[in-house]
């Protein structure tokens, strides 16, 4: 089955888009359990996850790797919840996390700027020029984040299988949500995202490298894993010539109780 990944601005109906999609097609709905799910199983407060998604480079860069760890976690949580598929996933990073997943169908909501403000106003009672300031910041920090992290930009077209103006008067006319959400589910059911052996291998290969560097992170920072197919593993880091074998030493003993791993290739440069 398909995995359905919808990336939004702030205050541009993504929640109630993404719950309607996975209404019709009987797909479950996820985007803060992903982060409660990271913060359980990392003992780190919430609020410090959201930061890291939300907030602007600068806040972390002062912190070794801070933000590389939470994101670290953050991505490991998501491949684990979509593991088995049928997901609609709504929120900032899902279109970067599983990157090279043929049957994940990547959305991008845009909202006109009137809409969001008059949004905004609305949930949070406040007045109107208040919440034109909050969002323009908001996405300001969201494009330098995903800039800073991945070198690219969240509004980029090209990272998207589509882009869908919802609730906007404009040359093209108004789609509502339903109507959205009715062009998102027939696209799913094409036969361009549906899971196949080889899209399995690459999801269980992202799966299993997020796991072995949500572990080593912590203790590594410069950390780098990837996976090929029968658990081949690569790993890089930093470390001096006389610092090779204990790295490898200590990392065998991290992962001693990982499943899914055949063989590690290290890369261990100064």
């Amino acid at each position: 089955m398909t995995i359905i990944t919808i990336s939004r601005d702030s205050y541009s109906q993504g929640s109630e888009l993404a719950e309607k999609v996975a209404d019709k097609l009987g797909y479950q709905c996820i985007a803060r359990k992903v982060l409660l799910e990271a913060s359980e199983e990392y003992n780190i407060p919430e609020i410090k996850l959201i930061r890291a998604l939300h907030d602007s480079p600068s806040v972390f860069e002062r912190f070794s790797s801070g933000k590389e760890r939470y994101i670290s976690y953050i991505r490991y949580a998501l491949l684990n919840s979509v593991k088995e598929d049928n997901i609609v996933y709504h929120g900032l990073a899902g279109q970067f996390f599983l990157e090279g997943v043929s049957h994940v169908l990547k959305v991008r909501l845009i909202s006109n700027m009137e809409d969001r403000v008059r949004e905004e106003v609305k949930r949070e009672n406040i007045k109107e020029n208040v919440a034109r300031q909050i969002l323009v910041k908001d996405d300001k920090e969201r494009r330098k984040w995903s800039t800073y992290l991945f070198g690219i930009d969240t509004h980029d077209p090209k990272l998207y299988h589509m882009s869908l103006r919802v609730g906007t008067e404009s040359l093209m006319g108004k789609v509502s949500v339903n109507d959205a959400a009715e062009i998102i589910v027939f696209a799913a059911g094409l036969n361009s995202f549906k899971k196949t052996p080889e899209s399995e291998k690459v999801l269980a290969n992202l799966l299993l490298a997020a796991s072995i560097q949500a572990i080593l992170i912590e203790h590594i920072p410069s950390v780098e894993v990837s996976c090929r197919d029968n658990g081949i593993v690569n790993i890089s880091c930093k470390g001096t010539f006389s610092q090779e074998n204990r790295l490898k030493g200590n990392i065998n003993d991290l992962l001693k109780n990982i499943d899914g791993i055949s063989k590690i290739v290290y890369k261990i440069t100064q």
